[in-house]
């Protein structure tokens, strides 16, 4: 339920800039697409193994603060257990689910290549919330019952990249205590607002 009043936040948001732009004033908001694999790190690396996402943005940006972009975006990511965690441990399956929300600001740098393809490095830094569930399923013989963890987190990501500005490959380094990761995404972007 949380998940539809974020999203319906954000739609009313994106709906009121795209309705009343200030005069003399270029914006723009924008949808993107992301999908990707995920790469866990440290402490949340040896239970397990490599994950995917997948995820959705709204990005605003105009004449004043060019060439930042405001985004925020909300995805779902999956990380199954990794084979030697089942082999050391009591577990039979194991599994990450979460719900990351991160808000921050892109800065988009100058071309690399401006003839054939637009070419654009991008860096961007977001405040993080994710909502985590934990599968913890045993071995009959161990005894144990099975059972769901769900934990809340606060953290910070920081991510480098290309831009072809409709299109983006981007690496980010996602950090909250136990679990870091490496995000990898394929981003395509949509012009929902356009006003110049």
């Amino acid at each position: 339920m949380k998940i539809f009043l974020i999203i319906f936040v954000l739609v009313f948001t994106v709906n009121s800039i795209a309705t009343d732009p200030p005069a003399k004033r270029a914006q723009g908001v924008f949808l993107a697409f992301g999908v990707g694999p995920r790469l866990p790190l440290g402490d949340f690396s040896t239970s397990t193994d490599i994950g995917y996402g997948f995820n959705i943005e709204l990005s605003y940006t105009d004449n004043e603060f060019l060439p930042v972009f405001l985004f925020a975006n909300i995805g779902f990511e999956q990380y199954p257990g990794a084979q030697s965690f089942y082999q050391e441990t009591d577990y039979s399956n194991f599994s990450t689910n979460s719900i990351p929300i991160n808000v921050g600001a892109r800065y988009y740098f100058s071309p690399l290549v401006e003839q054939v393809v637009l070419l654009i490095p991008i860096i961007e830094l977001s405040a993080s919330y994710t909502y985590t569930q934990e599968l913890n399923e045993f071995k009959f013989d161990s005894g144990r019952n099975n059972f769901k963890e769900q934990f809340s987190k606060f953290g910070v990501a920081g991510g480098v990249g290309l831009s072809m500005f409709l299109m983006e490959i981007i690496a980010a380094y996602h950090y909250f205590e136990s679990n870091q990761y490496v995000s990898f995404d394929l981003r395509i972007r949509i012009p929902l607002f356009i006003n110049y």
